[in-house]
């Protein structure tokens, strides 16, 4: 070990403690993709500082123009950002003094890191709620499409993932386009109450300089000034419910995720998956892997870390602002970038996939999946009790089962062994496709419905 080296830190930091303290304390390394929001808060403080008299109107556009030389530098990657300046906000403020002169050091006036740091990341999470609602409108059309093409494609409906009831293809995919429905209007939920502005809190009590919070909220897009200055620079309960709401996506995407990697087993062939979300194996020639699925199933859990992760920075904070607060970035960035590359990926992957519509309607017919409906009709054509016609649908399921076939196979002989008044008619209801046809009650798997359904979501996402 040299003489320069820290023996108690080690060679990784060969200055010692003053090297550790910066790595620890900067943040610049990720809150530099806050860069458009914090010169956005920044050129609508400084509009507001000239409109209110507390710069001149020529340091004011000084300032605004060398922030517009400042962005280009970084969307061209044509700037150099330090570890030592910290973050994104005094990097900016550090080149624009370059660009611009004396005029930059009154950029700051009014103002505190503490509320400019949480007005950049509310400008950041809204847009990621902007852009989570479209992707997820995007996978709702995909949906759509599949559903509108199997309004009448005949599958099982599983409980327990047994064989249930016989549904359809159609309302299987609307059941997951009303699931990211809920999902859009939570993000949009999150969006309307995260749209106050922090800014102009200052470091925690406000300030004696005469600004007009309501122009710089108006010029940034949000609804109104926080209220509490206080408030304004502790609160991140818009980047927790941005995400909770994620949360819950990345839960559905993962059930679909389920879905897909168990329908597209050989066991079950219900869907083959497209060459472009699937991988094949090193040694063995015939596989097919749904490999997109399955990382949008694994990925989602980086989603639910990023949650309570952040709630767990936040639960121990006294007000106002504490540096543990920093901790609240990299977390919600992640989360972000995997929940928009997983609704990415399930978009794609329902685009391109083909249903098997042969092996869904064989699996449909198998497991006596028209057991509930023998059980309707006993009620309403003999007028059994539902208990005791439950009852004889069992015997009669209990009859096939050892006699090696599915219901619609017993003869009508067979049936009247178990009920005397069973008839002929009882055949109707014992069909896939006559069971499906059935369900019309609203919200139920009729194609008539699914079509109605599909309808609806057609008008309402175009």
């Amino acid at each position: 070990m040299t003489k320069t080296a820290n023996t108690m830190w080690g060679g990784r930091f060969a200055a010692g403690p003053d090297a550790i303290m910066e790595a620890i304390n900067a943040s610049i390394g990720y809150d530099q993709r806050l860069a458009p929001q914090d010169i956005a808060g920044s050129r609508a403080h400084a509009t507001m500082l000239a409109a209110t008299g507390i710069i001149t109107d020529t340091d004011a556009a000084a300032i605004k123009e060398g922030l517009v030389t400042v962005l280009s530098e970084i969307e061209t990657g044509n700037f150099a950002f330090s570890a030592a300046l910290e973050d994104i906000h005094m990097n900016v403020e550090s080149r624009l003094k370059e660009i611009v002169g004396e005029p930059a050091g009154r950029l700051h006036t009014a103002r505190s890191r503490n509320d400019q740091v949480a007005v950049d990341f509310r400008l950041w999470v809204r847009d990621q709620c902007d852009l989570a609602d479209a992707a997820l409108a995007g996978l709702q059309k995909a949906l759509l499409g599949q559903a509108e093409a199997g309004a009448d494609w005949v599958m099982p409906g599983f409980t327990h993932l047994q064989t249930a009831q016989p549904v359809t293809w159609g309302h299987h995919m609307l059941a997951y386009v009303e699931m990211f429905e809920r999902d859009r209007s939570r993000f949009a939920d999150a969006r309307k109450r995260m749209n106050t502005s922090p800014l102009g809190a200052a470091a925690l009590a406000g300030t004696s300089f005469p600004i007009d919070r309501e122009m710089t909220a108006k010029e940034l897009g949000f609804d109104r000034p926080m209220t509490n200055s206080l408030d304004a620079v502790s609160d991140r309960d818009f980047a927790l419910e941005f995400l909770a709401a994620s949360s819950i996506c990345a839960m559905h995407l993962s059930r679909m995720a389920e879905e897909l990697v168990i329908w597209s087993s050989a066991q079950f062939r219900f869907v083959k998956m497209s060459d472009k979300w699937s991988t094949g194996s090193s040694i063995m020639p015939q596989k097919r892997n749904p490999d997109a699925a399955e990382l949008i199933r694994a990925k989602i859990g980086r989603i639910f870390g990023a949650n309570v992760a952040l709630m767990t920075v936040m639960k121990g904070l006294p007000l106002t602002y504490s540096k543990d607060m920093q901790e609240d970035k990299e977390q919600t960035f992640d989360a972000a970038d995997n929940l928009m590359l997983a609704l990415a990926a399930m978009t794609g992957m329902v685009a391109d996939m083909t249903a098997n519509r042969e092996s869904l309607r064989q699996a449909a017919s198998s497991g006596f999946s028209t057991a509930t409906d023998l059980a309707d009709w006993l009620v309403r054509e003999l007028g059994l009790p539902f208990r005791d016609a439950h009852h004889v649908t069992g015997s009669l399921v209990a009859m096939a089962e050892g006699k090696e076939c599915d219901l619609p196979d017993l003869t009508l002989a067979d049936m009247q062994t178990v009920h005397a008044d069973i008839r002929a008619d009882v055949f109707d209801v014992l069909g896939v496709e006559n069971s499906v046809d059935s369900r019309m009650s609203l919200g139920g798997t009729a194609p008539a419905q699914v079509r109605a359904q599909a309808a609806y979501w057609r008008e309402k996402l175009e």
